[in-house]
């Protein structure tokens, strides 16, 4: 083959391997992936770090807002006390973060003209993947990454009062109180800060129950008390002469024989002094089958005495009188007693006036007065058996509105008395939906007449308090009982931050409705519904079930109506005065009643939580909380 052949042959096949080069599409690839080779492994290696240094930015920002607010909180003005107390809430909000190294030399926290703390800062991230050389590119990642964090703080111009206002019924016992106390604990901690200049943060406590228990605050709240009279006397109401009694039987009847006793049958009379048969004396009879000087005994009931066991009578000192309008009514001698007829009256202390097994016949219990004069009425004991006055007792007007006792006919038509407690129930008449201060007849609130034990729940309210040690105190001692009365507590819950209730306590005094400079809040609890509403301080006759049994509430509806309506009407009147209300519903129905009313109450839908456990209860009370003493972040 000659050269030019050959030359011939390799010019050939070299164009034929260029056109086979040129239609094969994996020389593409090759070239493509090793173009591409760099940005996947920043891409797979690199990315770990990237979306870490990512999530460490959300983190510093949070912790730098924290910190941010720590130091507009601080009294502080001079950028270097900033600056520490800025620091210092950094670093301990940073240690939840690891292998972070805070920049303190690029971290500042200053105070501008508007009042306004301006924070900066950065962090360096350690980066898992290192040193990264990616020819012809270069080096990729160092051993650090950089994060920056920017917050602005308008700093705080106003202060913090919040009512807690809290469920402690029946209901609630068991888990459901273990559950509300840790909850309220932890929003105490959330809004009372240990700083108190220059803005102070304070909460008061309303747990409430069937009514609210104002402490030593109750008198002020309801008004005094009218206490009893001394009485100085006692004696049967007898008419006419008394007659000698001669002589008694031991039959049955007894008949009486007294020489002219000018007695009619159906009188009834008094026999008092008898020797020998001992057993008619101090009692009342009526007189029956009567001769010129002798008559019948027979019981007030109309039943025949039987003197078959009764001792012999004996001598001659027996007297027998009339009673005077035959009911054997007592007058009893009170000065300036200040009873009219038709009052109700309770007797106590009186010494003598006993039956024959030593029983009172008067002490503890309540009569209906009559013939009132200035210094005597009367009382009608209902006793056919009584030994005379000896000394002492007192008188208590019982017609409730403050007296200390009340009496009136419950549902069964029966008369009941109940005592005065140290609790109080709705305020009623003009100023039911209303702050004004109990200075007066018409703007006091409605006493408690719960029985005649006196007693109302025992947990007390607090006023606006910035020691959070002792309001949470106060929450671990809570103890459940009772019916849920919640318009009373939301009604104290208004009084606990309006300053117009201050003169009752100036130590806890509310600041003065200015919502540029003093922050309101009204936090409202309940775990069910509203059933216990009062009329004259007694529970109404139209309360829900749960309230209590026939027997103990008063033939009356309730002063206020529906303890729903009520309570509407105290949350819009807290509301238009500017104040924010929270409602919690803890474990009820929803679209129930209490439901409905929590969702109406709450300033805003937002401001609506209904916790269906223990921790939905806790986050409820804590979102509160961080809505409540958030400074607004500006940037």
């Amino acid at each position: 083959m000659g050269v030019r052949t050959w030359m011939n042959s390799v010019g050939r096949g070299l164009h034929a391997f260029a056109v086979r080069l040129g239609d094969d599409a994996r020389g593409n690839v090759a070239m493509l992936f090793a173009l591409s080779l760099p940005v996947l492994i920043l891409m797979t290696v690199g990315g770990v770090d990237i979306h870490r240094a990512s999530t460490v930015r959300v983190n510093l920002q949070d912790a730098l807002d924290a910190a941010a607010l720590a130091a507009a909180r601080s009294p502080y003005t001079e950028d270097a006390d900033l600056q520490r107390v800025g620091l210092a809430s950094l670093r301990a909000n940073l240690k939840a973060y690891p292998n972070i190294t805070l920049r303190e030399a690029d971290t500042s926290f200053v105070l501008d003209d508007d009042d306004v703390v301006i924070a900066t800062s950065r962090v360096d991230v350690k980066t898992l993947v290192a040193n990264i050389f990616l020819p012809p590119y270069g080096k990729f990642m160092d051993d650090y990454l950089p994060v920056g964090a920017h917050s602005e703080v308008d700093r705080s111009s106003k202060n913090i009062e919040v009512a807690l206002v809290l469920d402690i019924t029946g209901s609630m016992a068991g888990q459901r109180i273990i559950d509300l106390k840790a909850a309220a604990k932890d929003l105490v901690d959330l809004i009372v800060q240990p700083i108190q200049t220059p803005y102070y943060s304070k909460v008061a406590l309303v747990p409430y129950s069937n009514s609210v228990n104002p402490g030593s605050w109750v008198t002020t709240a309801r008004g005094s008390i009218r206490g009893p009279v001394n009485v100085t006397g006692a004696a049967l109401n007898l008419i006419g002469t008394p007659k000698t009694i001669t002589g008694a039987t031991k039959g049955e009847p007894i008949v009486i024989t007294s020489a002219g006793h000018g007695f009619s049958d159906g009188d009834v009379v008094w026999i008092s002094g008898a020797t020998g048969m001992t057993q008619l004396n101090n009692k009342a009879y009526m007189i029956g089958g009567k001769t010129t000087d002798t008559f019948r005994l027979y019981r007030l009931n109309g039943n025949r005495t039987n003197g078959e066991y009764y001792g012999s009578y004996t001598g001659s000192s027996g007297r027998v009188q009339k009673c005077q309008n035959n009911d054997c009514s007592i007058t009893v001698t009170a000065n300036a007693h200040g009873l009219q007829n038709n009052d109700y009256v309770r007797i106590d202390e009186i010494v003598g006036m006993v039956n024959g097994n030593g029983d009172s016949m008067v002490n503890d219990r309540t009569f209906l007065v009559g013939n009132v004069a200035a210094n005597t009425f009367t009382i009608d004991p209902d006793a056919s058996t009584m030994t005379p006055y000896i000394s002492s007792g007192r008188a208590w007007r019982a017609n409730g509105g403050g007296d200390t006792f009340f009496a009136f006919e419950n549902m069964d038509g029966d008369l009941q008395t109940h005592r005065i407690s140290g609790c109080v129930t709705e305020r009623t008449g003009s100023q039911r939906y209303t702050e004004t201060a109990p200075t007066g007849a018409s703007s006091r609130v409605a006493p408690h007449y719960p029985s005649l034990s006196g007693a109302c729940i025992a947990d007390t309210i607090m006023p606006l308090s910035s020691n959070a040690t002792s309001i949470k105190s106060r929450i671990d001692g809570f103890n459940v009982e009772g019916g849920t009365a919640g318009q009373i507590g939301i009604g104290w819950g208004w009084y606990m931050v309006s300053p117009e209730w201050n003169s009752l306590w100036p130590s806890g005094a509310a600041g003065a409705y200015n919502t540029g400079q003093t922050l309101k809040a009204v936090v409202i609890m309940t775990d069910g519904e509203f059933n216990t509403p009062y009329c004259s301080g007694v529970i109404a006759r139209n309360a829900g079930s749960g309230s209590g049994g026939s027997s103990s509430k008063i033939d009356c509806n309730a002063d206020n109506g529906d303890p729903f309506t009520q309570s509407r009407a105290l949350c819009d009147a807290m509301k238009a005065r500017g104040i924010l209300v929270y409602t919690v519903g803890f474990q009820i129905a929803a679209g129930g009643a209490a439901d409905n009313l929590l969702r109406s109450c709450a300033s805003t839908s937002s401001n609506y939580y209904n916790a269906g456990s223990g921790t939905a209860l806790s986050q409820a009370f804590a979102a509160i909380g961080r809505d409540i003493t958030q400074l607004r972040i500006s940037r």
